[in-house]
């Protein structure tokens, strides 16, 4: 049975492009002659993964070049478009470094990035997830929980961020992990700042038994995405502000629920609405009030999904 989907595959392919190669798109050529050509091609394009063992990236393949193709045919791209974009593709690919990650800051710029967190929204009352980011660093410092993240003191007003870890039901989760990472009073990561330390504003921490956390990072800063690569060139190219809302990032995650990545956002910033990356989402926005001392605070709980059971 498998061989013969496969022979009826290749027997399909081999029919649209021979029908592909009788077509003629000479100067007297109609718009109905380069649609049905462009139609031959796409079909022959998604009989060739028709044997994609994997359904999911079979789906996902064929989808892909569907819509890549009636991008193509949309705004009938020239040869030199063409090779503009596998330019500025590679381009993005060599500004890749383990401490930046090109290819997804323009997967934010995009929305991409957003579009896959609401399209993966576990359920109302889970808290919704937000990009990760250009600048996140695997392994972060242990930290006990509730110590100061704050390794490079710049002399900024200091942060004490407190939260339950809980299901969408309320109920605490003991155990849960929270990493966590901020930008200093220069809207800077340690990543593109030498006089900050490695792990300036990072560290991963355990909630308690009642799934209570608790850290103090620097306030957080609006700042602008990095515009010293092809990104910020495009950014450029197109007048659009690479301005990010102010935030820290958090990634929390605990057995047998889906884990987050969001961020918890400063309601005074003035770029909530205007958020380079399209990342704010008004569940995420706490206002930071001064405390007796004069430390700025803020709430952020997080409530999460639990795993479907097997």
């Amino acid at each position: 049975m498998r061989g013969q989907q496969i022979r009826r595959t290749e027997g399909e392919l081999c029919a649209n492009l021979t029908k592909l190669k009788s077509a003629t798109l000479g100067p007297g050529a109609t718009s109905m002659d380069r649609t049905s050509n462009q139609r031959s091609l796409v079909d022959s394009v998604l009989a060739s993964f028709e044997s994609t063992p994997d359904a999911r990236l079979r789906k996902i393949m064929r989808s892909l070049v569907e819509h890549l193709h009636q991008l193509v045919a949309e705004v009938h791209l020239s040869h030199e478009e063409w090779r503009k974009g596998i330019e500025f593709l590679t381009a993005v690919g060599k500004k890749c470094t383990p401490e930046r990650q090109e290819f997804m800051l323009l997967s934010d710029v995009l929305g991409i990035s957003s579009a896959v967190d609401v399209a993966n929204d576990m359920h109302p009352e889970a808290t919704p997830g937000t990009v990760l980011g250009p600048y996140y660093i695997a392994d972060s410092p242990q930290r006990s929980n509730g110590a100061s993240l704050i390794d490079t003191d710049d002399g900024g007003l200091h942060l004490r961020v407190r939260g339950v870890v809980s299901d969408v039901s309320g109920n605490p989760i003991p155990g849960a992990r929270v990493d966590v990472w901020s930008c200093a009073s220069n809207g800077l990561y340690p990543a593109q700042d030498p006089a900050q330390a490695p792990t300036n504003l990072r560290g991963l921490m355990v909630a308690d038994r009642q799934g209570r956390f608790e850290f103090t990072v620097l306030r957080p800063h609006n700042y602008s995405i990095p515009m010293d690569g092809p990104v910020g060139e495009l950014m450029r190219s197109t007048l659009r502000s690479p301005m990010r809302a102010a935030h820290v990032h958090l990634i929390v995650s605990a057995a047998g629920y889906h884990g987050v990545t969001t961020h918890l956002f400063d309601s005074e910033c003035n770029y909530l609405s205007a958020d380079s990356v399209f990342s704010t989402r008004e569940q995420l926005v706490r206002k930071f009030s001064k405390d007796g001392t004069g430390q700025l605070t803020a709430t952020f709980d997080v409530r999460l999904m639990e795993l479907d059971p097997l």
